[in-house]
């Protein structure tokens, strides 16, 4: 192997020299995932990468490996360092690799008030490292990976301890590390969101289609090309795009004939599995399991931009108290969906408690699951705010979309 390439471990013996070594190492341990979204149906892992002090960088491939657990008993009480970690966690999850405790530079550079959080721009400004992100959206899949590629990976995760300390120290310097490892904590315990009860409405295009026929017509398709793109791991885009699914809906072909020459309707897929596409046509056409033409209501609580017309008093509360707020973030330099998240904020201004103050405003934000410090720092703020729009008959301070 040329002297400075990257060499991808995917033998049991590689595996196990790995982990002791890894185990050896000082400090905190770097970690990346790469995945082949866009290409894969699904989000599993294609190489994780690894970096610590003393230890050096390895490139894992999860596929060949399989079993994790050694690393995960030798690292596992570690601190783990990512960059925006709840894009990786489910996937390091999946293989059995899970930290007790992360430090997110991402996150961290969010709470610091950084524009630029991303993580070439990062090393960039707190390193003087260039780190070119060319491969980002690549396939990972694809073996063997090449060299150009594992460098690239490697760099991911062997300047993110370094990056770690300056964050931290800027953090520090701030007074928000107690703030930091809260919201560190918070984002390692927070659930996967559930899966949609109707995940075919998200089909690019629908809400082109008229009525509940096109519309069930559109779900069989979504259903036919999901169950084949899971089956093939493969992304359901790659088979038929979203695009040729609306279009043979829209041109309501009366024969397979038909489908196959409608030009719209193309992809990989689109001929190769004509009789798939035309037999979800035909389910569609003939259920009597019809979709509402508008699906249900995920929440009684109507968006901000109805609520001058809906509930005036609530409108005056979430603007008054949105802009003590925002004013508070600034102050702070910390982004006002970080302070607090707006969904919350919305929650509590459309039905606050019957007797507003801090503390009863404190008590609903922490049953909607907001952190400590959260609380201590807008609970107040929320409730002056709501005050101040009881008393006052002034156009709304601040505006929301």
């Amino acid at each position: 192997m040329p002297e400075g390439a990257y060499h991808v471990i995917d033998t049991r013996d590689e595996y196990r020299a790995a982990v002791e070594t890894l185990r050896n190492g000082t400090g905190p341990v770097a970690v990346d995932a790469e995945r082949a979204s866009g290409f894969r149906y699904s989000q599993r892992a294609y190489l994780i990468q690894m970096f610590r002090r003393g230890a050096g960088v390895f490139l894992f491939d999860p596929p060949a490996i399989g079993d994790f657990s050694a690393l995960q008993e030798a690292l596992g009480g570690e601190e783990w360092v990512l960059h925006a970690a709840s894009q990786d966690l489910a996937c390091l999850r999946e293989v059995g690799l899970d930290p007790i405790r992360i430090f997110d530079t991402e996150l961290g550079a969010r709470l610091l008030g950084r524009p630029k959080v991303g993580l070439g721009a990062l090393v960039e400004e707190l390193l003087g490292i260039h780190l070119a992100k060319e491969h980002s959206a690549a396939d990972w899949s694809t073996r063997p990976l090449p060299q150009g590629w594992l460098e690239y990976a490697a760099l991911d995760v062997e300047l993110l301890v370094d990056l770690r300390d300056e964050v931290a120290a800027l953090l520090d310097e701030q007074g928000k590390t107690a703030i930091a490892g809260q919201e560190f904590e918070a984002e390692l315990a927070k659930e996967a969101k559930p899966a949609k009860a109707e995940p075919w409405r998200r089909l690019s295009g629908i809400h082109s289609i008229k009525g509940a026929r096109g519309l069930a017509i559109a779900r069989e398709l979504w259903l036919a090309r999901d169950a084949l793109a899971q089956e093939r791991d493969v992304s359901p885009g790659r088979l038929v795009p979203d695009l040729s699914l609306t279009a043979a809906v829209k041109a309501a072909p009366a024969s397979k004939s038909e489908l196959a020459a409608l030009k719209e309707f193309n992809g990989r897929a689109s001929r190769t599995e004509l009789d798939r596409w035309w037999a979800a046509i035909d389910r569609g056409r003939t259920t009597t399991d019809l979709p509402a033409v508008r699906p249900p209501a995920a929440d009684s609580m109507p968006p901000v931009r109805a609520w001058a017309d809906r509930n005036p008093a609530a409108d005056a509360r979430y603007r008054h108290a949105r802009g003590r707020l925002t004013a508070h973030a600034e102050g702070r330099a910390i982004p006002v969906e970080n302070l607090l998240t707006p969904e919350l904020l919305r929650r509590v201004s459309w039905e606050p408690p019957a007797d507003i103050s801090a503390e009863s405003v404190g008590r609903m934000l922490e049953a909607l699951g907001a952190r400590a410090w959260q609380v201590d720092e807008t609970a107040p703020i929320i409730a002056a705010g709501f005050a101040e729009a009881g008393h006052s008959t002034a156009e709304p301070v601040a505006g929301d979309s």
